[in-house]
């Protein structure tokens, strides 16, 4: 019997936005790279990598410059977000089910596995709140 994909997994969106932002750090400071060479160097379709670097543009972690001297530049606040902060300007509030949404489950004073699923939650966001960008770029040139 064929194993079904897991649906709890980072979205393409978030999985290219980290990408690029770990990329954009290991870059020196005022560097700007434009959307073909971040495509290549990211492995991501120029297409949808537009689309992310819009919402990360907006979330105030890069900039973006258009002509001659354009490209994309990570900014101060985008070296020191932290992979929640990235997937969070991508994909919005990490919930890692659905009644955790709000907090105002009507099953949660009945439902046993409702702590559970606030406390893998909790484990996962405590995990991406604890990557910095920075450190995470550091890591990638020191491999290469």
């Amino acid at each position: 019997m064929k194993t079904p994909a897991s649906s709890m997994q980072l979205t393409r969106g978030a999985d290219y936005a980290i990408r690029v932002m770990v990329h954009l750090a290991s870059l020196p400071e005022n560097e700007r790279v434009l959307l073909p060479q971040l495509a290549a160097a990211t492995n991501a379709p120029s297409s949808f990598l537009s689309k992310v670097l819009q919402a990360l543009t907006r979330a105030g972690l890069i900039y973006s410059r258009r002509g001659q001297q354009g490209g994309f530049e990570i900014l101060s606040q985008g070296r020191q977000a932290s992979l929640l902060q990235v997937v969070e300007a991508i994909d919005g509030p990490i919930r890692f089910n659905i009644c955790l949404k709000g907090g105002n489950c009507e099953r949660k004073s009945i439902c046993p596995s409702h702590p559970v699923w606030n406390r893998a939650q909790d484990a996962m966001t405590d995990v991406l709140r604890a990557a910095i960008v920075a450190d995470l770029a550091g890591c990638s040139t020191r491999q290469q």
